[in-house]
């Protein structure tokens, strides 16, 4: 029976520990590797799922703006027309006020411009509100 030497028994354990060292590094490697891609992988999932909710919500808004656009033309039809005011009659404008008109027929017929005909004619009209 054959026993190997201790110089012999060293080499066979240097043999496997720098055997297991290179497996372990390349096991190492590997996990390094794919980690990494896995990495990348789920930061393009993640984008890619951002962009999406962005899209979205980008959609909810335009929605939302077309259904306010209508509620508001559905209003603006449904509203009566305004009525315009009425210019108040208890205020009449300077130019066409009864005493102001009066008085310049008054001077008109005064100097001579209209006769008394005329004066009593369009002093009727006046009062008439025509």
């Amino acid at each position: 029976m054959f026993r190997p030497g201790r110089r012999m028994m060293r080499r066979r354990m240097l043999r496997r520990t720098v055997g297991v060292a290179a497996t372990t590094a390349v096991v190492v490697g590997t996990a390094g590797a794919v980690s990494h891609h896995q990495q990348e992988r789920y930061a393009g999932q993640d984008a890619a799922a951002q962009q999406q909710a962005q899209m979205q919500d980008l959609q909810q808004q335009e929605a939302m703006q077309q259904q306010i656009e209508q509620m508001q033309q559905q209003q603006a039809a449904a509203a009566p027309a305004p009525v315009p005011a009425a210019a108040p009659a208890a205020a009449p404008a300077a130019g066409t006020d009864l005493t102001v008109q009066l008085s310049q027929l008054a001077q008109l017929h005064a100097s001579g411009v209209l006769s008394d005909q005329e004066f009593t004619e369009a002093k009727q009209k006046v009062l008439e509100g025509g």
